[in-house]
């Protein structure tokens, strides 16, 4: 959860895999193994700039799922929300 977050506020640029490394102390081995999970997941895109990998947080891959689970978690039910909806009030 913390690199994706880290990726959707870097936005739509990304960041180096070393830079993700480097902010969030996590050794690449490891790092390469959740980037791998959410590349796969479809919510980050990685490309390859000369020797280095960016990744990148979709952001309308984002904006699908809340969406989403806006529209439709609970049936429709906003009051099971509660907590998110006052998260993008305070945004």
């Amino acid at each position: 959860m913390t690199i994706f977050r880290l990726l959707v506020r870097a936005g739509p640029e990304g960041l180096k895999v070393g830079e993700i490394s480097r902010r969030l102390d996590i050794v690449p081995s490891t790092l390469s193994g959740h980037l791998s999970v959410l590349k796969s997941a479809g919510l980050l895109a990685a490309t390859r700039k000369q020797r280095e990998i960016h990744y990148a947080a979709d952001l309308n891959v984002v904006n699908d799922l809340i969406g989403f689970l806006l529209a439709d978690c609970c049936d429709g039910r906003l009051e099971n929300c509660s907590e998110i909806l006052s998260l993008l009030e305070t945004g």
